[in-house]
């Protein structure tokens, strides 16, 4: 049996019911696509957080380091400071004991008695190094009288050791302001030694100074290797 056409009515409900479905297709994508998006956008926002979070990490650490490096610096340079200070004071003593020292020599050299046999015994020693038949002897203007007694003393020992003459040519040449002692030189200025106080007070700091140090302030702990 045939069915009629359909009413108005029924075209109608027809159509709303083709429309709800529309509609709830719609809205079920709508929601899909909404869950979807709040997922990816969850998911990105998470990504960018931690990738700011491991940036802020990065920028710390980096100004944590630096932060330690400057303060290494700064004590390094402290610990450099304090040490030079140190250096600076021990130089300072020891400068004072050779002060010390050559103000004994300046004494030595008012004591007559004491002081020529010392310089015989500096002439006699540059003579035998020489080993020249004629000798320049200089010596401090005031010092020429006993530095010519001492040179007679020196001639005759060496003499007696080496069995050679020997003729001596004095001269006040020397400053006044040496602590004393002589300079000796050959016949031919050829050869010439450096026999005064002060000298011999230089060779004798420069030989001791090691020594001196690790007596008066002990060993030095940033040194490796003693030479």
């Amino acid at each position: 049996m045939a069915s009629g056409p359909l009413s108005n009515d029924e075209v109608f409900n027809e159509m709303n019911k083709m429309v709800a479905f529309i509609k709830q297709e719609a809205n079920e994508k709508a929601r899909e696509i909404r869950v979807k998006a709040d997922e990816e956008f969850a998911i990105e926002k998470a990504k960018l957080v931690k990738q700011e979070q491991q940036n802020i990490d990065a920028q710390f650490e980096k100004k944590r380091k630096g932060a330690e490096v400057a303060q290494k610096i700064s004590q390094s340079t402290q610990n450099n400071k304090s040490r030079l200070k140190v250096l600076q004071r021990h130089d300072e003593h020891v400068q004072s004991l050779f002060e010390a020292a050559r103000e004994q020599l300046l004494e030595l050299s008012k004591d007559k008695g004491r002081y020529s046999q010392f310089l015989e015994s500096l002439i006699l020693q540059g003579t035998l190094q020489l080993m020249e038949p004629s000798v320049i002897v200089s010596a401090r203007k005031k010092d020429v009288s006993v530095v010519e007694k001492a040179a007679e003393g020196a001639k005759a020992q060496y003499k007696e050791i080496s069995g050679r003459d020997v003729e001596y040519s004095i001269n006040g040449d020397l400053s006044d302001t040496l602590a004393g002692g002589v300079k000796i030189g050959s016949g031919n200025g050829r050869i010439n030694l450096d026999n005064t106080l002060d000298e011999r007070l230089r060779l004798l700091e420069d030989r001791m100074l090691p020594e001196i140090r690790v007596t008066l302030f002990g060993a030095n702990q940033n040194r490796k290797f003693d030479t």
